[in-house]
């Protein structure tokens, strides 16, 4: 680990404050049997230790912070012996966190999908649990918090440690805590991504005499607030960037556009419907259009491709003077503004047997997230052809219709609907912040009073630190793309009033939001794909703590962080963003056959550990969504230059 800014270093004894003094060193087998070694220098249980503990820098938000390094002596052959950190909390806790894997309960009891939920009431569902153990693989930052109605204390360690991967973790109950697992341990049980339980994973050290490991890792004190993470990933960012953490662009952001615009048109537009291919398989057979599988000739109105993609093609477009591209996202853009329910808002999908609400559960059931943000670059389309003296009709009534619709269905606290009868218009569910990009899209849409009207009502969301509902894949739990979302909404607030609360809510909207965004670069097997291209995972994000694989939709609000830096005056979320730009410049086809994929095919998913496919890997398929966004974000102009 980097020794960070430090004001010197204390040798025993450890430091004269409760919290530090609790802190605890243990032995673990793989049955969980547990012998406790002391860190003040004694023998016992055929090792000995010794514990430096070097204070770090004062830090805005964090109230104590130190580099712990504990060197653990094996003074006998041990086979299968594991080390655990262990820092109890100072009471019952109120909450825990694992950046991108980790948020509160993580699971809301009614979400229809499963993956590792805490509560200290299983109720017969073996993914629900008060204590949970960790790969530190599966986090953004590698740290662990917990909170009590005092205090908030954190453990940080990096992705490899002397003993192999790192684990974090923590326990609820009467005895709270949180901890590091040097090796890793997955418990209760394992999450491979396929709502079920997998066996438990546990890594184990075999120890040789005279063996020494000196591990390292940090400790936090925080405020209670919930939001003192942030500082903490603050720290760890500067830290991991420092720690020789470089990016890895593989083409500038212009031949990034270039190469994402001919894959876009090349692959996945079909001129017969006017419409774009969510996903097309790197594998094509001699006839290269015919349908092969992996292909979903299926295109959500927004989101997963439609709106935002055209708008982007549209306007890489307009800048280069390349026409057949300007005529295909015209194309699209024409066929989303057909496709009106008979409520007024888009419906969610189009597919080859009609259209229809989406992956919601019902073929009348529209997302309302999906719509919004379809709606949202509707708009942004809409104004470039405008900029450009042309006029589109039925683009122009397609927004009307919509903006008219979700403001008649507004509630009176300022709610929007999360799931809406395409057929009737009622409400099925208000559940969640799927509704919350409406803000934005009725900010650009002059809808500005309803719009302030939600964003009151969604605040609470960010104050919460839980923000859920976005994907219509992952029903109610909480996303990096609820986290887009909400920067997009309220910086958009904030310049259509310069109000400073729309400010200070873009601002914690965007520290949630990048609490998914790798601050590391993760090390992949050998012989991997990611490995053998020299994948930096620096700048990724998480999707969610369902969908655990790294992707790149983080870039749609890349324009809203670059200017909520400006507004703001901290640098910290243009780099962040900057980062999320250079990680997307990689794994973009140069030619066919690179990685095996086609020129200008993008994949969604790179797999940063044990979940939906083996570390190392990425999944063989270009989206349409993927292919749109770096065009979309490399079109915003931003330099790579810090």
């Amino acid at each position: 680990m980097l020794d960070l800014a430090t004001t010197g270093s204390v040798r025993q004894p450890r430091p004269e404050l409760g919290v530090e003094r609790r802190l605890e060193l243990r032995l673990i087998d793989p049955d969980g049997t547990i012998l406790l070694l002391p860190l003040d220098g004694q023998r016992s249980n055929g090792f000995r230790t010794s514990t430096s503990w070097r204070p770090l820098a004062p830090a805005p938000g964090i109230l104590r912070g130190w580099e712990v390094e504990v060197s653990i002596i094996s003074l006998e052959e041990h086979s299968s012996l594991g080390v655990q950190v262990v820092l109890p909390l100072d009471g019952e806790a109120t909450g825990f966190m694992i950046p991108g894997l980790i948020y509160g309960e993580n699971r809301r009891a009614e979400c229809r999908l499963r993956y590792p939920r805490v509560a200290s009431d299983p109720a017969g569902d073996s993914l629900t649990s008060d204590r949970w153990a960790f790969r530190v693989d599966r986090a953004s930052h590698g740290v662990v918090f917990g909170w009590s109605e005092t205090m908030g204390l954190a453990l940080a360690t990096e992705e490899r440690s002397p003993l192999g991967l790192a684990g974090l973790a923590f326990c609820g109950g009467l005895h709270a805590s949180i901890g590091l697992n040097l090796p890793a341990r997955e418990e209760p049980v394992s999450y491979d991504g396929h709502d079920a339980a997998a066996p438990p994973e546990v890594m184990t050290h075999d120890w040789h005499a005279g063996e020494i490991a000196s591990l390292r890792f940090l400790l936090f004190v925080l405020p209670p607030d919930r939001h003192a993470y942030d500082a903490v990933l603050r720290l760890l960012y500067r830290r991991d960037g420092a720690n020789d953490q470089t990016l890895n662009p593989w083409v500038s952001p212009d031949e990034g556009a270039s190469l994402a615009a001919h894959g876009l048109y090349r692959w996945h537009y079909r001129s017969e419907t006017g419409t774009l291919a969510e996903s097309v398989a790197f594998h094509r057979d001699a006839d290269e259009a015919a349908p092969v599988t992996g292909d979903r000739e299926a295109m959500h109105v927004g989101w997963l491709s439609g709106a935002p993609a055209a708008h982007a093609l549209l306007a890489h477009a307009h800048r280069h003077d390349i026409g057949e591209y300007a005529s295909a996202a015209v194309s699209v853009l024409d066929t989303i503004a057909s496709g009106l329910a008979p409520c007024g808002s888009f419906w969610g999908r189009w597919t080859p047997e009609g259209w229809d609400g989406g992956w919601s559960g019902r073929r009348d059931r529209i997302h309302s997230r999906t719509i919004a943000e379809a709606t949202l670059f509707m708009i942004r389309a809409h104004k470039l052809e405008q900029a450009r003296g042309i006029d589109h009709p039925a683009w122009a009534s397609a927004i009307e219709s919509n903006l008219r619709f979700i403001t008649e269905a507004q509630r009176d606290d300022g709610a929007f609907p999360s799931l809406i009868n395409g057929q009737t218009g009622a409400a099925e569910s208000w559940s969640g912040a799927a509704g919350l990009l409406w803000i934005a899209a009725l900010v650009e849409g002059s809808r500005l009073d309803s719009a302030l009207r939600a964003g009151a009502y969604y605040a609470r969301f960010i104050e919460d630190e839980f923000i859920y509902g976005a994907p219509e894949d992952v029903d109610l739990a909480p996303s990096s793309e609820d986290g887009y979302n909400a920067v997009i909404s309220y910086l958009a607030l904030y310049e259509a009033t310069s109000e400073p609360r729309w400010l200070a809510l873009a601002r914690r909207a965007a520290e949630w939001t990048v609490s998914f965004r790798w601050s590391y670069n993760l090390s992949f097997p050998a012989h991997t794909l990611l490995d053998a291209y020299d994948y930096r995972s620096r700048g990724a994000d998480l999707a969610s703590p369902r969908n655990q694989h790294l992707h790149t939709y983080g870039l749609i609000c890349l324009p809203e962080l670059m200017r909520l830096s400006e507004h703001s005056g901290d640098r910290y979320y243009a780099q962040r963003a900057r980062d999320s730009l250079a990680n997307a410049l990689q794994f973009i086809a140069r030619e066919d056959g690179d990685f095996n994929a086609r020129k200008g095919m993008v994949t969604e998913r790179y797999y940063n550990s044990c979940c939906f496919g083996p570390k190392g890997a990425i999944l063989p398929i270009s989206h349409a969504w993927s292919a749109g966004l770096v065009v979309y974000a490399c079109e915003a102009g931003v330099s790579l230059d810090r």
